[in-house]
């Protein structure tokens, strides 16, 4: 496994020495005379935890979205490895290895563990079973999402046919963040993961963040929670009237100087991290 200095990008020369997995640049949305995200840019770059802050209104929701396919932009360019790509739906972005976990978690609480984790990638058994009867292969979908739980240290869930209904709220949520570090073979989008949850499970929900940033998929994550961000993220986006205000890094602003550059009361600093 890489050391700490080897996934933690955070540096001065970071940007210049690598080609960001994700890149926006210039993205703009309006609604009539809305306007939503008002030429935003964004770099994701390789092994790092990238925090987007921003109050209500600066268009982080509306940023991600485009990032994810959920809603494709009036103008801009969005990059995947320094390759142009185009998302017009959710499953764009899902087929060119991203993945996004929403507030709203998009669980199905009436099915196990198992089924969610394949919801809409349901796996057949081999064979005319398979492709004329259409049945599922549940052992083998069962074991498969035994290993991912399992891989992301998720050892409080032992029944992988358990109802999803039947779990806490953290544990909807690992179940979730299991299944997007699974199919995201690119790039992990989080958010509010830890929104509405306990201190204890909140705290176990940022260490499968860390443990999917350590399997080598970058994460960018969303969140109103300031301790959090700072305990966890590599660099900090900061959303401000629809565009980027600065990239900062929790060794270079505190919390208060955060927020302060987030609600207006402070300028920003140039965007070097």
């Amino acid at each position: 496994m890489s050391s700490e200095t080897d996934v933690n990008p955070a540096s001065p020369r970071h940007a210049a020495d690598q080609t960001p997995v994700l890149q926006a640049k210039g993205l703009v949305k309006k609604y009539g005379r809305v306007v939503a995200i008002d030429g935003s840019d964004l770099e994701l770059y390789p092994g790092e935890i990238l925090a987007v802050i921003g109050d209500n209104g600066a268009g982080k929701s509306s940023l991600i979205k485009a990032l994810s396919g959920a809603l494709v932009p009036d103008s801009g360019e969005i990059f995947l490895d320094g390759q142009r790509v185009q998302f017009r739906t959710p499953m764009d972005a899902r087929s060119a290895g991203i993945e996004t976990v929403y507030q709203t978690l998009a669980v199905a609480p009436g099915l196990d563990i198992a089924d969610n984790l394949f919801l809409g990638r349901e796996q057949r058994r081999p064979g005319p079973l398979g492709s004329v009867f259409r049945m599922l292969d549940r052992a083998h979908m069962r074991s498969e999402a035994k290993r991912h739980m399992s891989e992301l240290g998720v050892a409080t869930l032992q029944n992988i046919g358990q109802a999803v209904e039947s779990l806490s709220g953290g544990q909807r949520q690992a179940v979730a963040v299991a299944r997007s570090a699974a199919f995201g073979s690119k790039v992990v989008i989080l958010d509010e993961p830890t929104a509405a949850l306990g201190v204890k499970e909140g705290n176990r929900v940022l260490q499968l963040i860390r443990d999917v940033r350590d399997r080598g998929l970058p994460v960018i994550l969303i969140s109103h929670n300031m301790p959090h961000v700072f305990e966890i993220a590599d660099r900090i986006h900061i959303q401000r009237l629809g565009r980027r205000a600065t990239v900062i890094t929790p060794r270079s602003h505190s919390m208060s100087e955060a927020v302060a550059i987030m609600t207006g009361a402070a300028e920003p600093p140039p965007h070097t991290a």
